[in-house]
């Protein structure tokens, strides 16, 4: 079983930056895919990124694509999401969530393990 904990959320201004970390204990990352969804206030939680261990293939969401960037650290059993251009619709809590093996999962029931989310707000 893998543990995943986020960190790097907080408050930025409209057209600023970000970079969320989902640190993994438990287990390594590798033969793992690791996705990050977002969930606004009111909303259901989407698709955002996913990473794929392996061969570090990647996937993004249309609304993100071009600004936000997933990545990963092998040594320090890491994964990272760089927002940049951050925009007030981008607000929410972003989670970041693993599955053993598979491909570029998008949907959420996809993953059987989740953290427990990290808050980010974008001021207009």
């Amino acid at each position: 079983q893998v543990q995943l904990v986020e960190s790097g959320g907080g408050l930025v201004q409209a057209g600023g930056s970000l970079r969320l970390s989902c640190a993994a204990s438990g287990r390594t990352f590798s033969s793992y895919t690791v996705g990050w969804f977002r969930q606004a206030p009111g909303k259901e939680r989407e698709f955002v990124a996913v990473l794929k261990w392996s061969d570090s293939s990647t996937a993004y969401a249309g609304s993100v694509k071009g600004r936000f960037t997933i990545s990963r650290d092998n040594a320090k059993n890491t994964v990272y999401l760089q927002m940049n251009s951050l925009k007030p619709e981008d607000t929410a809590v972003y989670f970041c969530a693993a599955r053993f093996l598979g491909g570029l999962q998008l949907q959420i029931h996809e993953y059987p393990y989740w953290g427990q989310g990290t808050q980010v707000t974008v001021s207009s």
